[in-house]
């Protein structure tokens, strides 16, 4: 029986074998090409390490890696909170340009075609709800909620879609508002926390310059391997605290 599965798996294993590409798919088919974008995304990661590796050994190398993924949350928490107040601004915008319309007599579809021609970010988002509409579908739109929302409540209730969309309106625009102010109190509190962040490098730095030689004691010697690593993470969890306290006031 041994010898009978032997040629069985041989055979199974030849027949399954993957044939040469033709010509006509080497010619229709696309090589793989290599994803730039991931390469330097990973290069961005791990040069900061490597470089701090060479110049202040492991120690080094782990302080560069906690605070680089400090700043990548910091920048990250920077492009998200943009990122709202503009898609407030945009829905803001959408909502009083489609009360405009239908105050004109315009029908509620027609509003929000008009309004994905003046505000181009959400126009997929609008049109889509304008082909619900008119379909009688179930209105959703994920970067316009409060528009679907406000537009199904008026549809299901038989309310006037201009007053209830321009309630909507306030809301988003109240929102705005209190949101830039916000961030704009909050602005003074984050600069001093971006200086406290950068002040013990700046420390090290002025200590090289006036000769006390600070990088020598952190680079080649244990415990200064430690209070690199050890300063690294409590300049995160400094940074991660500051950001928790202040990102607390959201746009609802």
């Amino acid at each position: 029986m041994i010898t009978a599965w032997f040629p069985l798996c041989v055979g199974a294993a030849l027949a399954c074998w993957p044939a040469a590409p033709t010509r006509l798919q080497a010619a229709v088919e696309q090589p793989t090409p290599v994803r730039l974008p991931d390469m330097w995304a990973a290069l961005r990661w791990l040069l900061p390490a490597a470089l701090a590796g060479l110049l202040a050994g492991p120690g080094g190398a782990i302080a560069a890696g906690v605070l680089t993924v400090a700043w990548h949350q910091e920048r990250r928490a920077h492009r998200r909170t943009t990122a709202e107040l503009e898609m407030a601004a945009h829905t803001a915008t959408a909502l009083r340009t489609m009360v405009s319309e239908l105050r004109s007599g315009a029908h509620p579809v027609t509003a929000a075609e008009a309004a994905a021609e003046v505000v181009p970010a959400v126009s997929g988002d609008l049109r889509a709800l304008a082909a619900s509409a008119r379909l009688d579908g179930e209105l959703r739109a994920s970067a316009l909620p409060g528009l679907a929302a406000a537009w199904t409540l008026g549809k299901r209730y038989g309310l006037p879609m201009a007053d209830v969309l321009n309630a909507a309106r306030r809301d988003a625009e109240a929102s705005l508002t209190f949101a830039r102010r916000t961030r704009a109190k909050l602005a003074g509190p984050r600069a001093s926390a971006a200086v406290l962040t950068g002040l013990p490098a700046l420390c090290v730095l002025l200590g090289q310059a006036m000769g006390a030689s600070p990088m020598s004691v952190l680079a080649e010697s244990g415990p200064g391997q430690l209070l690199l690593v050890v300063g690294s993470i409590l300049l995160w969890a400094g940074t991660a605290w500051c950001r928790a306290l202040t990102g607390r006031v959201r746009i609802r």
